[in-house]
């Protein structure tokens, strides 16, 4: 009959070595402890299972014995039951938390996880990368912050999909974000707005390509003429902050933001899920007053340097920065069209634009114009515009 094949270690095979050459007489067994690393006495014990039961003696005896330290097996089946009925595509590691905060179970992520590989809930992922050189992190907050959108169906099928819009601070990880129905200039400065209110002025922004965020066009004849490098509203904005606007040429380059979309996309989905959301300005609201902070005290880290290297905002009026920005010419009877509306400039104590000048016209996030002249807004009011008259009949 075939014998069992005995569950043995490396440790264990050198030692049924050693005693076998202590048992020949080829070998001491002082100098055998010496080798394995244990004390006489120790040796004796080990050769004395070695000479009574030969190899077997020498497998330690808790091998095959259930962990004193082991969970309850009621408590492994509630965690399984809890999981297949409520959390059956969260990772581990979420749904970990979840089980302690909503149900009660407290388990460790990582027992949890061998639990559903056991049960074949739950698959090892082994990703093939290429191989990318690491770029070590700024060294203070506010010194570079990663800017994105993430297009997805965070409402799963209760509602459409939209766009949440993400910045992350390079140096500490800490981020700020709101939904949106897609990726727009407008939500982009809005996002931006925010960051600046809560957090200061930050030194650089790190985005993509995108026509919501830079414009990559050749200058008109005027704009080379004056030396006007051609800008975005976006890109504008940042300008008149003196934040330098840096443009990323994969998603790798901007690596922080994309995989806070992946923590986002597992993590904020359900929660959505959990909180019975399914509304843009919930959503809003959920990650203003409960997620944001939650996920801020649990990713973000200390900066290298404390130093904060956001610039404090010195009395700018943010309407008249995060705005669409044109010009337009005053006409004889100083009048100013803009969208098919016609504007007309009210007379006032000081200097008003000649007719011909080029005056700025802002359109603010609210919807509202304004009209600007040596920087200052101008008194205008909307008017009919005039009719246009109508050609005679041509003669038979």
């Amino acid at each position: 009959m075939k014998a069992a094949r005995l569950p043995m270690s490396d440790t264990d095979i050198r030692r049924v070595e050693m005693m076998r050459l202590v048992s020949e007489g080829t070998r001491s067994l002082r100098s055998a402890s010496v080798v394995l690393g244990v004390s006489y006495r120790q040796a004796r014990r080990i050769y004395k299972r070695y000479r009574a039961e030969g190899a077997e003696g020498v497998i330690h005896r808790s091998v095959g014995k259930p962990s004193h330290r082991r969970l309850d097996e009621c408590l492994r089946h509630r965690a399984l039951d809890e999981y297949r009925d409520q959390y059956s595509d969260f990772g581990p590691t979420l749904a970990a938390e979840k089980l302690a905060e909503r149900d009660g179970i407290c388990v460790d992520h990582e027992t949890l996880r061998r639990w559903l590989i056991c049960e074949g809930m739950w698959e090892v992922k082994r990703n093939r990368r290429h191989h990318r050189e690491r770029r070590e992190r700024r060294h203070c907050f506010g010194e570079l912050v990663q800017f994105d959108g993430s297009h997805h169906r965070w409402f799963e099928q209760r509602a459409p999909g939209c766009c949440l819009m993400n910045m992350v601070d390079d140096a500490t990880g800490t981020t700020l974000s709101f939904m949106a129905e897609q990726e727009t200039t407008e939500a982009a400065m809005r996002l931006l707005w925010a960051w600046i209110e809560r957090y200061g002025i930050p030194q650089a922004v790190y985005c993509d390509a995108k026509s919501s965020f830079v414009v990559d066009r050749e200058p008109t004849i005027s704009e080379a003429l004056e030396g006007i490098k051609p800008r975005g509203p976006f890109e504008l904005a940042c300008h008149k902050l003196g934040i330098e606007v840096i443009v990323a040429r994969s998603p790798q380059a901007k690596g922080r933001v994309e995989r806070n979309h992946g923590v986002y996309q597992d993590r904020f989905v359900k929660e959505l899920r959990l909180e019975k959301i399914s509304a843009i300005e919930q959503a809003n609201r959920f990650l203003t007053e409960t997620y944001l902070p939650l996920i801020n005290r649990k990713f973000a880290k200390p900066p290298i340097d404390p130093q904060d290297a956001h610039v404090p905002l010195m009395g700018q009026r943010l309407e008249n920065l995060f705005c669409f920005e044109e010009q337009r010419v005053v006409s004889e009877d100083y009048v100013l069209r803009f969208e098919s509306r016609f504007y007309q400039i009210k007379r006032c104590k000081r200097k008003l634009p000649w007719p011909g000048t080029r005056v700025i016209v802002r359109k603010w996030l609210d919807g509202s114009i304004h009209f600007f002249w040596n920087k200052k807004e101008l008194r205008v009011e909307e008017i009919v515009p005039p009719k246009k008259k109508e050609r005679s009949a041509l003669s038979a």
